[in-house]
């Protein structure tokens, strides 16, 4: 019985090879032409196997024609538009007990290269009061996130925008239908806003041959949006307007960029918003201490929050005391490397221990450097939970207890799906934008590609190789005095830590008359301060103060 089973395997062998042979000796053949009746698949072939190889699948059954199958054309792929987009509705909402109309525009932006090819869709939602004719020219306000790849999604839905997600104070949102309505807090009483997403999430795309690669990086970023707001503020007759930047995370390493690329092109700043922002990644760089420094306070924060040490009496105070320390006795001892003495890692170890709540013996055996994937495991291990990163207020529940760091953020988790939903069902059902395109709340794999060179003005011998756009910020302010520049913190975001952001503000360089242009906020909140009820309406208030000093109201 082996000899026949042999004899009809090697058959087919030499059928396969046959098949095979001939279509490389026919390498002009095109898809659509058939080989010869020698090759052809026998007609007992498995109706719904596919006829050929590659990304495209033909199948020639009945099942299939009654379905319309068919090949896929250039139509069915999804794109983003070259031709820009404005799909307009108007609305009204209620700020201060006063109704303001206003338009909704969903759409997007052409970015083209110098000589006019298109080379990116931008997507972006604006929103516009109503105003009487002939009126002053109202502000005009940019807000996008960070990532760096991410959509504009958190704060478009979470801040100050006519309609918000309202969100619990450091608590994980239940799942849908999600409270979303009018936002009494918002700015549009005080500015227009247009939210931008950058090229690769959301709805943004490069188009044509033109690769994600061209817009991700420090430098690349930056040109784009400037591109993206300057075509807005064009087709829109915007030039005459009071202008804003406003940016989140990394959109903070941006904003202190693009300003000044902005201003260099000729557009005026008024204002620069920072909201838990990180401008100099150098300092995070492997073999720097400074960086353990600047989470300290944070470290402070999260630890008296969750009651792993005495409550302060003057929160405020205790942070200035904390911070004192960092400075002084406990950066002076990781400066000395291992030719630290016993007795100071001792004493060094002890007073950390006190601000942070970690044991004196973890803190030896880490030589005083406190990683924040281990602060926020090791804080509430006894307890077999982990903090968040995002806002340390929010806590996890991990499998393994003795593992090394946190297995997720927990604020993270806790609010993503509401966010995401209540995107899509708002652009769909209330803005009555529809795309084909999938959109991306962060772009795939945009932060593991980003080129992180950056060229500060005055900088020689080229880009540094890791950004430090505080020199960019400085450089604008000192070009344009009446450039104002607000940092809001949150007292428990472990992303971004605020004295890391006094430092990086602190190294622009700026004369004491112009050092009166730079302010400080600080609230009981996280990185996206604004899941806060009550830091929200604290931060609105800020906001609008804020713009108000600018513009000389």
């Amino acid at each position: 019985m082996v000899r026949p089973v042999l004899a009809a395997l090697a058959g087919i062998s030499c059928l396969a090879f046959s098949a095979s042979a001939f279509a490389q000796a026919a390498p002009g053949r095109g898809p659509q032409e058939r080989a010869p009746a020698a090759v052809r698949a026998p007609a007992t072939a498995v109706p719904d196997e596919p006829q050929q190889a590659g990304p495209v699948v033909e199948r020639r059954s009945a099942r299939g024609e009654q379905a319309g199958e068919r090949r896929i054309g250039d139509s069915d792929i999804a794109l983003a538009p070259v031709a820009e987009i404005a799909k307009t509705t108007h609305h009204s909402v209620t700020v201060g007990g006063r109704p303001i109309g206003y338009n909704a525009t969903a759409g997007t932006l052409t970015l083209r290269d110098e000589d006019g090819k298109p080379i990116a869709s931008m997507f972006y939602v604006a929103y516009v009061a109503d105003r009487a004719p002939g009126a002053a020219p109202r502000p005009l306000t940019f807000l996008y996130n960070g990532g760096p790849g991410s959509a504009s999604m958190w704060l478009h839905m979470g801040s100050f925008a006519p309609v918000r997600v309202r969100s619990p104070n450091a608590q994980s949102m239940a799942p849908g239908p999600y409270p979303v309505g009018p936002n009494p807090d918002s700015l549009i009483d005080r500015t227009d806003m247009v939210f931008l997403d950058a090229i690769g999430a959301g709805y943004s795309r490069p188009l044509g041959d033109t690769k994600g690669g061209v817009f991700w990086g420090v430098d690349e970023d930056i040109d784009a949006f400037a591109r993206g707001i300057t075509r807005y503020v064009t087709i829109n007759h915007r030039w005459d307007s009071p202008k804003f930047l406003f940016g989140e995370s990394y959109g903070t390493t941006r904003s202190a960029g693009l300003v000044y690329a902005l201003q260099s092109q000729g557009m005026q700043f008024n204002g620069v918003f920072l909201l838990s922002s990180i401008l100099n990644y150098g300092v995070r760089d492997a073999g720097f201490d400074h960086v353990y420094v600047t989470y300290m306070p944070s470290y402070a924060a999260a630890a008296a929050y969750h009651h792993k040490i005495a409550a302060p009496a003057d929160t405020a105070a205790f942070l200035n005391e904390v911070r004192a320390w960092a400075a002084g006795p406990y950066e002076q001892a990781l400066a000395k490397g291992h030719n630290i003495s016993d007795a100071e890692v001792d004493a060094v170890a002890r007073q950390m221990s006190a601000y942070t709540g970690i044991s004196v013996a973890y803190l030896k055996e880490v030589n005083l450097r406190l990683d924040l994937s281990r602060f926020r495991k090791e804080l509430l291990r006894s307890e077999r939970k982990s903090i968040g990163r995002y806002d340390s207020r929010y806590v996890g529940f991990d499998a393994d207890a003795a593992g090394e760091g946190p297995e997720y953020d927990p604020s993270d988790v806790a609010v993503s799906g509401a966010f995401i939903a209540s995107q899509h069902d708002y652009l769909e059902r209330e803005l009555g934008y529809a795309s084909n395109l999938t959109y991306r709340p962060s772009g795939q794999g945009i932060n593991q590609a980003w080129n992180w060179k950056h060229k500060a003005p005055g900088q020689r011998f080229g880009a540094a190789q890791v950004a430090d756009t505080a020199q960019d910020l400085g450089a604008a302010i000192r070009e344009n005095p009446h450039l104002h520049v607000y940092s809001l913190n949150g007292l428990y975001d472990m992303a971004t830590p605020f004295y890391g952001t006094e430092y990086d503000l602190a190294h622009m360089w700026l004369d004491p008359t112009l050092r009166g242009n730079v302010q400080f906020a600080y609230y009981p909140s996280g990185h996206m301060v604004y899941l806060n009820p009550d830091a929200f309406r604290s931060l609105r208030a800020d906001v609008a103060r804020m713009m108000d000093q600018a513009l000389g109201r």
